[in-house]
């Protein structure tokens, strides 16, 4: 779902998780749910997500600013889906936010 030909500079936040194996079917709802909060948020470039069948999960959403991704964070429904996610979903989990300087792509 990324948006190319986004003039850089732009921010990813990379969001890296091993997933239990509890309740991964509202845990697929709440995901797709927070992309669809998230797409109706101010600065909100795209998303690309992928995950394996033992579970680990990559999102990169892409931000126009550090203060976009910052309000993102404190959006509540965000907020209540992180901290269930914290007590149910995931057995390990990583955010990383880089600043994207150049982009390359043949699409």
């Amino acid at each position: 779902m990324f948006i190319a030909n986004t003039a850089t500079p732009y921010y990813a936040v990379i969001f890296t998780s091993q997933r239990t194996e509890e309740d991964k079917k509202n845990y697929m709802k709440a995901a797709e749910l927070m992309i669809e909060f998230a797409s109706k948020q101010e600065g909100f470039l795209g998303v690309d997500r992928t995950c394996d069948l033992e579970g680990l999960e990559i999102t990169v959403s892409y931000w126009v600013s550090l203060e976009a991704i910052k309000q993102w964070k404190e959006n509540d429904s965000h907020r209540k889906v992180k901290e269930k996610g914290k007590q149910d979903w995931y057995s390990s989990y990583s955010t990383r936010i880089c600043k994207v300087e150049r982009e390359y792509s043949n699409i």
